[in-house]
Formats: C-alpha cells, sequence, structure tokens
C-alpha cells in the first residue's frame, strides 16, 4: 500500500458542510433503535416524544403515530412505510 492510497482512505467518502441544520432525527435513526416485530401503542410509549424529520418540518412521533391506524408493526419497513404515508416524502427544509 502506498502513501498515497492510505492518504485517500482517510478522507471522508462525503464532505460535510458548514450548511445550516437539519431539526428532527431521521426516521431510520428512530427505527433502528426499535425491535420488531413491536405494538403501536409500544413505539408511541418508548419513542413518541422523538421528533422526526418530515417535509413538512419537525413532527413528534406520536403525533404523526396518532394518524397511522396500524394496531402492530412486523418489521422496520411496515412501521416506516405507515410513517411515510402519513408525512410524505421529499426534501426536509432546514433552519
Amino acid at each position: 500500500m502506498s502513501d498515497d492510497d492510505s492518504e485517500e482512505e482517510a478522507e471522508p467518502a462525503v464532505e460535510l458542510g458548514d450548511g445550516p441544520d437539519v431539526e428532527g432525527a431521521p426516521l431510520a435513526r428512530v427505527s433502528a433503535r426499535l425491535t420488531w416485530g413491536i405494538e403501536h401503542s409500544t413505539v408511541v410509549d418508548r419513542e413518541g416524544d422523538t421528533v422526526v424529520r418530515t417535509p413538512d418540518g419537525p413532527r413528534e412521533l406520536a403525533d404523526v403515530l396518532g394518524e397511522v391506524d396500524e394496531p402492530y408493526f412486523a418489521d422496520r419497513h411496515e412501521f416506516e412505510d405507515a410513517v411515510r404515508e402519513v408525512v410524505g416524502t421529499g426534501p426536509v427544509p432546514t433552519e
């Protein structure tokens, strides 16, 4: 391995900018903290006060899940799909 190769590996794959902050947690981060399958009410108890990023701005997960009729989420994808049906998809606004 040459010195050039080690320098390349040391640099980040994507440069992070100094731009405005994005309020709230990504939905994927929230769903990664949970164990699947899980009941709707258990998600609200554990993560309901977490603020998630949405295209319309940050929202508390409990408020979003209040619009979801699913009583049980078999897996992470089912949960994320249900949340995205409520909040939509698209760019997330920055501060």
